[in-house]
């Protein structure tokens, strides 16, 4: 049977996390997730899937993270009539995440066209609303942790625990010769894999001896500082009583499944033994606070020395579901705690409280998680004395700090360790959902090492490879990118034009007096002219 793999998404980038396999028999998608940072990735959301959605014949999802489902309602209005195979704990937290999704779009979208009936500009449309995303939960299948199912002829899949995620995996996938004379062939897709010292979440797992292994690789690059829950509580509690010093709001930009519900158990578990200040924390999420609920419902699947129930019913907790009840928030002053996604500061109601907020010395903003290139929270982590949201320009003054702690994600030495549990590898190790240093650090790391250098691959964006052949053999090499590879690395023109708008609003504002700005003013506009 011939295999083909085409990379249609998370390669060379950490987000839209998408792998379009296809036998004699079938085609099949591992992920269908939304591209997230720069303006030019984010464009490729509202675009033309390179594949035609009716001839997909299922969807292998590794969890729920909106970044591997997050085009899922799209996929399926625009055709794809098959099933959707995820875990339960998966299918719970979509249940509620795409919806979500889908009401961020028309939101932001309608915003959006606002602005543009004011430019002149044509109307947008959502890459998909609210009801659509409720009507791709009618294709969610439930498929059990380490047992078989079926995807199409000849090919079968078992899902095995990533420790990532409540409901994540790894997807192992087999593909049977179609005339019976050789062994299957053997995949494995990682999806996200957790650290060692996660809170709620076990050890990945997985078996081993496989031809192909599709490995993320988000923190290849990067060694974690030595954690224990011990040691995560006292950074936190550091963190938060600086914070208290300066009598302001304590920000925290949080993924709504996860890190918030590990961030609020540390959070209370330190209030209650006093190591921090008791202070009101407000859960400012609908999509946090409906995931906390999963979390209550799964507790007994969790770490059962974490009284997860107790401690996600504090009275410290505060939920805001509605627009009113946030915006009363901005009214408080004195130390207070706010969670809000989304945790890379890119859409939801964490930029209002940035905006209201990040221009105040007395602020501080807690950034928990990875930040994305292009995306709000990668400039402030990076430095940004000024950023602009919405259109309008803010200077930094709140102070900015980051902690790794809660990361969902291994860093380079675990995943290495991961990648040399599942030897053998045969065939070829796929390099994939990470910035471009991070898989060069990974392949360096394991290159030799743990497998053969030339058996490791970092795949471009829509790159195709043959996978039945003693090695990988890339096909269609003329074939029309969807973006050039490096717009899918660097900074597009979009961060390079707000940049410039800052830049020159600094220069103005540091001018010694009129006459200087209006020299400034006429250098750039002969710039223009040239």
């Amino acid at each position: 049977m011939g295999v083909t793999i085409r990379f249609c998404g998370a390669s060379r980038t950490v987000t839209g996390s998408c792998y379009l396999f296809e036998t004699g028999t079938g085609r099949f998608l591992v992920d269908c997730g939304l591209f997230q940072g720069q303006k030019t990735l984010k464009a490729l959301n509202y675009g033309a899937f390179p594949f035609r959605p009716a001839d997909i014949d299922a969807v292998l999802l590794t969890h729920a993270h909106i970044d591997h489902s997050g085009l899922l309602p799209k996929l399926v209005r625009h055709g794809f009539t098959g099933r959707i195979l995820a875990t339960r704990g998966t299918v719970d937290l979509c249940s509620y995440m795409l919806p979500d999704a889908g009401s961020i779009q028309e939101s932001e979208v309608a915003a959006l066209n606002r602005r543009n009936a004011a430019r002149g500009r044509d109307e947008v449309t959502p890459i998909y609303t609210q009801g659509d995303a409720i009507a791709a939960l009618q294709s969610f299948v439930p498929v059990d942790y380490e047992s078989w199912v079926d995807v199409v002829p000849g090919v079968r899949a078992r899902y095995w625990n990533a420790g990532h995620l409540l409901g994540s995996a790894s997807i192992e996938i087999e593909c049977a010769d179609r005339g019976g004379t050789e062994k299957p062939l053997r995949i494995l897709a990682s999806g996200d894999i957790g650290p060692d010292a996660k809170l709620l979440q076990p050890d990945p797992e997985a078996p081993s001896g496989f031809d192909y292994v599709i490995s993320e690789s988000t923190y290849g690059d990067r060694d974690r500082a030595a954690t224990s829950p011990d040691v995560r509580r006292a950074r936190l509690a550091a963190e938060v009583c600086d914070a208290a010093g300066r009598k302001g709001a304590l920000i925290i930009p949080a993924f709504a499944v996860e890190r918030t519900q590990e961030l609020i158990v540390d959070l209370v578990e330190l209030m209650d033994r006093g190591a921090i200040p008791a202070a009101p924390v407000f859960l400012d999420s609908p999509l946090a606070i409906r995931a906390t609920e999963v979390f209550r419902k799964h507790a007994a699947s969790l770490d059962p020395e974490v009284d997860v129930s107790r401690l996600l019913n504090s009275p410290q907790l505060r939920f805001t579901e509605t627009v009113e009840e946030s915006k009363r928030i901005a009214r408080l002053t004195g130390f207070h705690i706010i969670i809000a996604a989304s945790g890379m500061c890119d859409a939801g109601r964490i930029r209002h409280h940035l905006r209201n907020w990040l221009w105040n010395t007395k602020a501080t903003v807690l950034l928990v998680g990875f930040q994305a290139q292009g995306t709000l929270g990668r400039f402030l982590v990076d430095g940004a004395k000024a950023v602009r949201i919405q259109g309008t320009e803010i200077k930094v003054a709140a102070t900015i700090r980051s902690i790794d702690d809660y990361s969902g994600h291994a860093d380079g030495s675990e995943l290495a360790r991961w990648i040399a549990a599942r030897r053998p590898i045969q065939r070829g190790l796929f390099l994939v959902h990470g910035e471009e240093p991070a898989i060069a650090g990974l392949a360096e790391r394991i290159s030799e090492r743990i497998i053969p250098a030339a058996r490791v691959f970092q795949p471009l964006l829509d790159d195709i490879y043959e996978l039945s052949a003693a090695v990988p053999t890339p096909l269609d090499a003329g074939r029309r990118r969807r973006l050039a590879p490096e717009a899918v690395v660097a900074l597009d023109w979009h961060n390079d034009m707000s940049k410039l708008v800052l830049d020159i609003n600094e220069r103005i504002d540091a001018a010694a007096d009129d006459r200087a700005r209006g020299v400034i003013i006429r250098r750039l506009r002969r710039a223009l002219e040239e």
